[in-house]
């Protein structure tokens, strides 16, 4: 069985009932958290996932709300007895900057710390992440004002594509056809790499997707109407993806 779970469905400017956009997917042997813009540590326990079990991370973009929490989540996994390697996926610039980020900390002096294994990912449509029985991964470059990646996941049970921060964006579309579910951000701005509740409704119809979950959106925005504004563009399922929401493949 495979299950998504919306960790964080806030853009940058959360509240006291919506953390920064991210999530984790669990498919077989597989536990993968997508951003970390804040310590996912109390988050993964809330929903009994234990933050041991993570094999591997995609960082999106190297903007705070999709990072910042990294050092101290990394730190807690070695505190916690972490041993085995964990995987981190991000761009080759977003990769560079991670580990600046870790420097400033002196992570390397961190006496016993696990193996951290990066992988940089060329600025390119359809890049192969993961392949496994359980779970095949790719990730295509996105159109955001810094360079970002979206995500398609595709597991025995179904497959997904997540967004990431994106403008309206045809490598999106192409990267999301055919799936079962659309993770689309709506923060609703202009400009800014940023996409609208109606251009997410495109994108979910123009890839013929079975359902639409729009993320990354304002939380003290009317949400009905959000949905409403997606539903004119899209005549499939729309959802406002919500924190601790859990989605079940099966």
């Amino acid at each position: 069985m495979t299950d998504i779970i919306f960790l964080g469905t806030s853009k940058a400017v959360p509240n006291s009932d919506h953390q920064n956009s991210h999530l984790v997917v669990r498919s077989g042997e597989r536990v993968i958290l997508v951003d970390c813009g804040v310590n996912p540590l109390v988050r993964l326990r809330q929903v009994g996932v234990d933050p041991l079990s993570l094999t591997d991370l995609f960082v999106t973009h190297f903007h705070p709300d999709h990072v910042s929490g990294l050092p101290l989540f990394l730190m807690n996994l070695w505190l916690l007895g972490r041993k085995k390697t964990l995987d981190i996926y991000a761009l080759d610039v977003v990769v560079d900057r991670l580990k600046m980020l870790m420097d400033l900390f002196d992570w390397e002096g961190w006496d016993g710390f696990y193996p951290v294994n990066f992988h940089c990912l060329p600025d390119e449509e359809m890049m192969p992440c993961i392949e496994s029985g359980d779970i095949q991964v790719w990730a295509s470059a996105s159109c955001h004002s810094v360079p970002s990646i979206g995500i398609r996941m595709d597991f025995p049970e179904g497959s997904l594509c997540y967004s990431s921060d994106t403008a309206s964006c045809e490598a999106i579309k192409r990267l999301a056809e055919g799936v079962d579910l659309l993770i689309h951000e709506a923060a609703d701005e202009d400009g800014h790499g940023h996409s609208k509740p109606e251009q997410a409704g495109e994108i979910a119809s123009s890839a013929e997707v079975e359902a639409l979950f729009l993320i990354h959106y304002d939380p003290e925005s009317d949400l009905d109407a959000l949905k409403k504004r997606a539903e004119q563009t899209f005549g499939g399922k729309v959802i406002i993806a919500q924190d601790l929401m859990t989605v079940n493949f099966s």
